[in-house]
């Protein structure tokens, strides 16, 4: 390949036929060059002029012109809708100011940089400036895809952000908050902690998801804010949670076939906005500090953690894609990590039995469940 850097610009320069072509790249890497200088060849080969192609009306689409359309054919489509409304608010706001005039193929590596630099300047989180440039790098390949630019998509570098921070109850603090609770409101804190279920999974359970044979609830519904309407759980995917005794029989006492498992008064679900304001309520009768809906799906899968529950398994409870998201609950089980440290020490060495006590008990109740399953 005929590439080569002038000037901290990456250039092709080749012979085809005896004449010989020499441009700049519009992707500034030797990656981008190399496959810039294909297409060249490619539309030298065909006849084709190598300063335009059939599609030229779209290639010189602007950001900001190639920004609507994307969000119109792709996002409405392949999105839900509160995530169609995030990206929405990211383009209004962030990307087409700063990226609108630009033409698709002219944003370079160099301008994501002065972007990401804006952004920060402004006070905006990293977390949150990657959530931007992730909406930013699926826009511009999408753009290479379908206008079929020269080169590749530039390269974006996310930055690096520090570990999530994640609230949790304690086991007296759980109690504490059930005690000053009542209604639907307390069954619906309890099934929170004992499930780890979203807001918007309680709010769209429906009594038809309860297997009440199998004492299994299965979370495949959530309810949308914005429409109104059921949707399918985050990453679409359902799962399938075991009920514990306490669940059991609160729901039990007033089952029915269909409908919202919690419902208000005129039989529809409650709003978001309404059950914020009734767990507020209930943590200042409690006396704890501010949570919301969330931090009880934290202090789920904390609890879980705590007592030696292996990270696959709270990974499937939580219905994480990836166990990447159920490694921030990982240093809740210090009583692992102890006992490697005292392999080092020769005093405790010998006496240590490595593994997480409280583990290893979790594993014993297992193999007694199964025992029983096997009993005749």
């Amino acid at each position: 390949m005929a590439v080569r850097i002038i000037k901290k610009s990456w250039w092709v320069d080749f012979r085809f036929a005896y004449t010989r072509y020499r441009k700049r790249s519009p992707e500034n890497s030797k990656a981008g060059a190399q496959a810039y200088e294909a297409t060249l060849r490619q539309r030298l080969t065909r006849g084709e002029p190598i300063d335009q192609t059939g599609n030229n009306s779209q290639q010189v689409q602007t950001f900001e012109e190639f920004a609507r359309s994307w969000f119109e054919e792709y996002v409405v489509s392949n999105n839900k809708f509160s995530e169609q409304k995030t990206k929405q608010t990211i383009l209004r706001s962030s990307l087409v100011p700063f990226f609108g005039k630009m033409s698709v193929e002219g944003i370079t590596a160099h301008h994501i940089e002065q972007y990401k630099a804006h952004e920060l300047k402004r006070g905006v989180s990293r977390k949150t400036v990657n959530n931007h440039l992730t909406v930013l790098r699926k826009c511009i390949t999408t753009a290479y895809e379908w206008l079929e630019l020269p080169g590749a998509p530039p390269k974006i570098a996310w930055l690096k952000c520090p570990p999530p921070k994640t609230d949790h109850l304690s086991s007296d603090e759980c109690g504490l908050l059930l005690s000053h609770a009542d209604g639907v409101v307390r069954e619906m804190i309890l099934v929170a902690l004992r499930t780890g279920m979203r807001l918007g999974e309680l709010k769209g359970l429906q009594w038809s998801s309860i297997d009440w044979h199998n004492r299994m609830l299965t979370v495949r519904h959530s309810q949308c804010d914005y429409t109104k309407e059921l949707v399918t759980p985050k990453s679409n995917r359902e799962r399938h949670i075991p009920l514990d005794s306490d669940v059991y029989e609160a729901l039990f006492k007033r089952k029915k076939d269909t409908g919202y498992a919690f419902a208000g008064a005129d039989g529809g679900p409650f709003n978001s906005f309404r059950l914020s304001c009734r767990l507020e309520h209930v943590r200042n009768k409690a006396g704890l500090r501010k949570i919301g809906w969330h931090t009880l799906r934290h202090t789920f899968a904390s609890q879980l953690v705590m007592r030696g529950v292996p990270l696959t398994a709270v990974q499937a409870l939580m219905g994480h894609s990836t166990i990447t998201t159920t490694m921030r609950y990982a240093h809740l089980a210090p009583s692992t990590l102890r006992a490697a440290i005292d392999m080092l020490n020769p005093k405790t060495a010998l006496n240590a039995d490595f593994g997480q006590p409280v583990g290893n008990q979790w594993i014993d109740q297992q193999k007694g469940v199964l025992a029983q399953k096997n009993q005749p």
